[in-house]
């Protein structure tokens, strides 16, 4: 909530102390505090670096499930977006190659996304991104 009213420093704060009380046996929590640190970063080196910490928190999941709250969320429906993250950073950092190697990764995993409107803004960020990255002044 603080990171959409546009208080980012104090998103971050908070962020930064979920961060350190959770612990690295609780990979989801961090796969998604990690998830939403990187959107309240300023330099977009930085928000790689905590895109990076939240793939790889996903990539130290064991079970096929992962509770939140009351629902049970597919791991491999979390990498849709995480490469889709990566991959906006790195054309953020003008690494269009970068960029379209971690968009064919969303591509991939997409297939996982459910047919609801968190999917579908999935895929059409995916899209957009896609076009984005063929225009003539990002291509490598």
């Amino acid at each position: 909530m603080l990171h959409h009213a546009g208080d980012r420093e104090e998103a971050r704060s908070r962020f930064a102390a979920l961060w350190e009380e959770t612990s690295e046996a609780d990979a989801f929590h961090r796969c998604t505090i990690a998830h939403y640190m990187a959107d309240t970063q300023d330099d977009p080196a930085d928000e790689l670096a905590w895109d990076l910490r939240a793939l790889a928190a996903a990539d130290s999941l064991t079970e096929d499930h992962a509770a939140w709250g009351e629902h049970a969320v597919e791991v491999r429906a979390l990498y849709p977006s995480l490469h889709l993250n990566l991959a906006a950073d790195h054309a953020k950092l003008g690494d269009p190659r970068a960029a379209r190697r971690e968009l064919e990764r969303a591509r991939h995993a997409a297939h996982v996304l459910p047919d609801d409107a968190y999917g579908r803004g999935v895929l059409a960020a995916i899209d957009r991104l896609g076009r984005r990255l063929e225009e003539p002044d990002q291509r490598p």
